[in-house]
């Protein structure tokens, strides 16, 4: 399951489960506190939620449902295949912590859903809800992951984000000390930061008890702040051509905690509402990309990483 360069998410599955699984996107309805004036309104300058919920999953309509679409789309193909409820879009542990509760319960309860992973940002974990997922955790596969997007405070400010770094690592050593899989989320390539500042972005979250990582470069959507200001600024910005993403990313995973799983690199946002950068690439086109890479680098990840 382990390629000789970086640790993929298949191993950490590996060791769990004796088939396959998918995982299977939600979206449950939530909002989030700096869209709905708690923190600030509008949301992150980046954000446009369309952009990375499927299809199937419409913000009116059930868990179950949800579940029933998408279990469909792969179980004819792979009729013995199992799944993760992913809960994906906005933050899904900003509510009533009983219809919380509910929500996941029913994920876990419907047929052939092995597992939770649930996104959220890092200042909307709760201690009573975090007790809830630690005792979850003991009882199925579970991965909380957090959205920090950035370890700079500077650019969290800048792209609206509403949290400090601190308040990621404080709710990341909570989250683990609970025996609970954490995972991390960066974009790479925010505006005003420099190649050495992303990169620094590895060695900072290199010390947290983290379990898996998720990159993806920095996409403009249509209808965000961040377009418009990429409209009337483009000097703030470096879109990457895929190649000098691509040695980043490698850099990026040299400088890397070797003990994490790095489950992705890049996201794909709709066509109809991505503004740039068009690679024209499928995500499985750009690990191979980046898997040649290694090789010609002769390089790993962790090769960098420092105690």
């Amino acid at each position: 399951m382990q390629n000789k360069y970086y640790r993929e998410f298949g191993e950490l599955l590996y060791r769990h489960f004796p088939y396959k699984v998918q995982k299977i996107s939600i979206n449950a309805g939530f909002t989030c506190p700096n869209r709905d004036g708690l923190k600030a309104v509008g949301g992150c300058t980046y954000c446009n939620n369309q952009s990375f919920s499927p299809g199937y999953s419409g913000k009116q309509r059930s868990v179950t449902d949800q579940l029933t679409d998408g279990i469909a789309f792969f179980s004819r193909k792979y009729p013995e295949m199992k799944y993760l409820a992913y809960f994906q879009s906005y933050t899904n542990t900003y509510d009533d912590i009983d219809k919380l509760i509910a929500l996941y319960e029913e994920a876990l309860s419907y047929p052939n859903v092995v597992g939770l992973i649930i996104g959220t940002r890092p200042d909307c974990m709760p201690d009573d809800l975090l007790d809830y997922f630690s005792d979850l955790s003991k009882r199925t596969f579970l991965i909380i992951e957090y959205g920090l997007e950035s370890t700079l405070d500077s650019t969290l400010e800048f792209i609206n984000r509403g949290h400090t770094y601190a308040e990621s690592v404080e709710a990341i050593n909570k989250t683990a000390s609970k025996g609970i899989y954490t995972g991390a989320h960066l974009i790479l390539g925010l505006p005003h930061e420099s190649r050495e500042q992303v990169l620094a972005h590895a060695d900072k979250i290199s010390k947290l008890p983290l379990t898996t990582v998720k990159l993806h470069q920095l996409q403009l959507i249509k209808g965000t702040v961040m377009a418009k200001q990429y409209r009337e600024n483009p000097e703030w910005f470096n879109l990457f051509e895929v190649d000098e993403y691509i040695d980043l990313i490698v850099d990026f995973a040299e400088r890397l905690n070797p003990e994490f799983i790095l489950e992705r690199f890049v996201s794909q946002s709709p066509k109809e509402l991505l503004i740039a950068p068009d690679w024209g690439l499928k995500n499985f086109e750009f690990t191979a990309k980046v898997l040649k890479r290694f090789a010609e680098r002769e390089t790993f990840q962790g090769r960098l990483f420092k105690e």
